[in-house]
């Protein structure tokens, strides 16, 4: 059996449903069972509980009179029919990458589901990430067990960056007769998580494999906003707090701020907005420059005089290409395959006090602050435990349904099931033309650091098709680069 293509229903109106696959895709003569939430009493008063086959949800929700309908997505939820029986499911969970808020939650409520909702019993949890599946012993999960783990920082399964070997992986699940595996982990464990599925297909075996979406730095994109994202927010602002604590109470201070935010920077632009107290934020999408006229260093000195301290906010991802040439350092990657990072905040600490102490005669403090792992590790806040919730509850209402290789996620406020392919193709990243940056810039005061040629690229990137035939005619000479920019 080949690899599976996308599943993609067009309609009327410029109507297109990019849907997920099925098992019966590959097993057309499966057998369905009434599902058992029908005769749960918690239920009974919802006036329509399944969800209808039809229902879906559409990408974008802003349009013109004559725009097409554009892209969906199924929607999420329990349907009337199940393609398991609850006696029947042998499901496992196992969580990979680097910690995030919302973990434990998320496991707690994936086994609460499949127990409280459909009568599910065996449930076990894979220690230590993907490398558990062939060289750990698996964890019973109970209800009783996972009871209260919400309350907790971490995962109490374990994770790893690495140890992904999809043969042995699928073997492991195949020996141990799982056929419900609920995956947990960023873009680069959703792209092993679709491996899985294509490899459990091709064997022909029923076996759900889901996705549900985990990054700290909401870089995933199409869905509203990753879960532990709203929790690495609030608990920024304790940083910055503390950072802006100290600056006002000593003369001339700077507290420098590094926060979470390799390729996006969504986590320190939203706690800048938050605060309130910040003076200049710093993210990977925004180039900035140190020297010169219109340099961060420039603005700094400007603020230290006009207000005598300053808060300072720098993404761990920012300004990445300056301090590997200031450093001549080479590219190494993590275990996972990511690029691993130069410590832009110890490097900026560095040249601000150069700065001063070399072209300026006014002393200055600065004080440091880096949060990181103390945020990656708190239990999530009130919005992402139900956030989680949602997430677990719409994870297991798919797989009991016989979706399989989805992943699950919010688009507009509505949980949706997703491809797999549809989360791992590119980035969610700032849009540094949009107006929540704008928004930004107007709290903190800051200059954007950015020449027309940044402007243009970043527009070029993100634009929509009227605004790239804007482009072309700049490019023919119709209208102006200049018009076109403004």
């Amino acid at each position: 059996m080949g690899p599976s293509k996308p599943k993609v229903v067009t309609g009327d109106h410029g109507y297109v449903l990019e849907d997920v696959p099925h098992l019966i895709d590959y097993l057309p003569h499966l057998p369905t069972y009434p599902n058992p939430l029908q005769d749960n009493p918690a239920y009974t008063v919802v006036k329509q509980y399944f969800v209808d086959m039809d229902d879906t949800v559409a990408q974008k929700i802003v349009t013109h009179a004559n725009s097409p309908r554009g892209t969906h997505f199924r929607r999420a939820g329990p349907r009337q029919k199940v393609y398991f029986k609850s006696d029947d499911v042998h499901a496992c969970i196992v969580t990979c990458g680097g910690l995030c808020p919302g973990l434990n939650t998320v496991i707690r409520e994936i086994v609460g589901s499949l127990h409280d909702m459909y009568g599910v019993t065996r449930i076990e949890g894979i220690e230590g990430g993907y490398k558990g599946f062939y060289s750990r012993n698996t964890i019973p999960l109970t209800s009783k067990a996972v009871n209260g783990i919400h309350k907790r920082g971490g995962t109490i399964i374990g994770t790893s960056r690495g140890g992904y070997d999809n043969e042995k992986i699928v073997n492991s699940i195949q020996d141990r007769g799982i056929n419900q595996v609920y995956i947990i982990g960023g873009d680069g464990t959703q792209k092993g998580a679709s491996a899985i599925y294509e490899e459990v297909r091709r064997r022909g075996l029923q076996v759900a494999v889901v996705g549900i979406p985990k990054t700290i730095d909401n870089d995933i994109p199409v869905i509203d906003k990753s879960f532990g994202f709203d929790t690495a927010v609030e608990e920024a602002q304790r940083a910055i707090n503390a950072a802006h604590v100290e600056a006002e109470s000593n003369e001339n201070c700077i507290g420098l701020v590094k926060l979470m935010g390799r390729n996006s920077g969504f986590i320190a632009m939203y706690a800048t907005l938050a605060s309130r107290d910040v003076d200049c934020c710093l993210i990977p999408e925004s180039p900035f420059y140190l020297e010169g006229q219109g340099g961060l260093l420039e603005y700094i000195e400007k603020r230290i005089k006009e207000n005598g301290h300053m808060v300072i906010v720098v993404a761990e991802g920012a300004g990445q290409d300056l301090v590997a040439e200031s450093l001549k350092t080479n590219d190494g990657k993590d275990a996972s395959g990511n690029k691993l990072l130069n410590d832009v905040g110890l490097w900026l600490s560095q040249k601000i006090k150069d700065h001063f102490k070399k072209q300026t005669e006014m002393e200055i403090n600065l004080k440091y602050i880096d949060p990181t792992y103390m945020i990656r590790a708190v239990p999530s806040n009130a919005s992402d435990n139900v956030y989680c919730t949602l997430l677990a509850q719409s994870a297991v209402h798919g797989a009991m349904a016989g979706y399989s290789g989805f992943t699950v996620g919010p688009v507009h406020g509505r949980e949706c099931y997703l491809p797999f392919y549809r989360i791992t193709e590119k980035q969610n990243k700032v849009v540094i033309t949009d107006r929540m940056w704008a928004r930004m810039l107007s709290s903190t005061h800051q200059p954007s650091f950015l020449n027309t040629k940044d402007v243009i690229e970043s527009i070029m990137d993100e634009a929509p098709p009227t605004q790239l035939l804007d482009d072309q005619m700049a490019d023919n000479g119709l209208v102006t680069k200049e018009t076109f920019v403004c």
